[in-house]
């Protein structure tokens, strides 16, 4: 069991002046999963990845990856380690095409990350990347358009992408759905369920939208007030009494009233 946790965090604590938003979160994340953090909105999830991918530092308490203490390590060197983190704002250069866009986010893990202003030519292998990934992740139609031009579902595509680019070892991907059309989300996460399937990668997921979660998931992890409420399967929280009162009941009568 041990072999199979990519990921892990020991009595992970972040506090705020006198607020606590991480409140001793101890989690492991089997790798090849797709393991889903869900709560009210102020549980901590957000900070939680901040935390897992070096954005910020916790107060105490540790994170291993594959059993090593990444703990103090900043994003900027994380993402060398393999985890690709996004954000709930999309994340993107909007003046750039995609291909420029995937393109970069692929050199700037190569010995040219700094050399930004040399022909696009002079890099093939990173175009040749940034081809492979704009085909994956289906862009190829607009890959030489400029990425302020793509309808919001095609530059959440773009911005998982850019991820994928350096082709991490784990996704961290924060409200991935936000700000979509319903009926977009089924494609986004038939494509991140592709990918993750296909590159056998890892893949932690914060969403508020339940249908999803529920569908995609492999473990459940529900925060409440900066700590863990409850873990399990997606069958296992769906019937968890407490989370039912705490969390769940009220998501899907907001869900209900949304007009999404």
């Amino acid at each position: 069991m041990a072999d199979s946790i990519i990921l892990e965090t020991k009595s992970l604590r972040r506090e705020f002046g006198a607020l606590v938003a991480v409140d001793n979160v101890s989690l492991q994340v089997e790798a090849g999963s797709l393991h889903s953090i869900i709560g009210p909105n102020g549980a901590g999830k957000t900070t939680f990845f901040n935390l897992l991918s070096g954005n910020i530092p916790p107060t105490s308490g540790k994170v291993l990856l594959r059993g090593k203490d990444i703990t103090n390590v900043p994003l900027y060197k994380t993402v060398h380690l393999g985890i690709g983190r996004s954000f709930q704002i999309t994340n993107i250069f909007p003046n750039l095409t995609v291909l420029e866009n995937i393109r970069l986010a692929a050199q700037a893990l190569g010995k040219d990350s700094f050399r930004l202003f040399r022909s696009h030519r002079a890099f093939t292998k990173y175009e040749a990347r940034a081809w492979e990934v704009i085909e994956q992740v289906g862009l190829m139609n607009e890959a030489l358009l400029p990425a302020r031009t793509l309808p919001h579902g095609a530059q959440r595509k773009l911005e998982l992408g850019m991820i994928l680019s350096p082709d991490p070892e784990i996704l961290l991907l924060d409200e991935p759905t936000a700000g979509m059309a319903s009926e977009q989300v089924p494609e986004l996460m038939a494509l991140i369920q592709k990918i993750q399937a296909k590159g056998n990668k890892t893949v932690m997921l914060v969403e508020h939208n339940m249908n999803v979660v529920m569908t995609v998931s492999d473990k459940i992890t529900v925060m409440h007030h900066g700590s863990v409420l409850a873990e399990g399967t997606p069958a296992e929280i769906s019937a968890d009494e407490t989370v039912q009162t705490a969390y769940l009941g009220h998501l899907y009568e907001d869900s209900a009233a949304s007009p999404q």
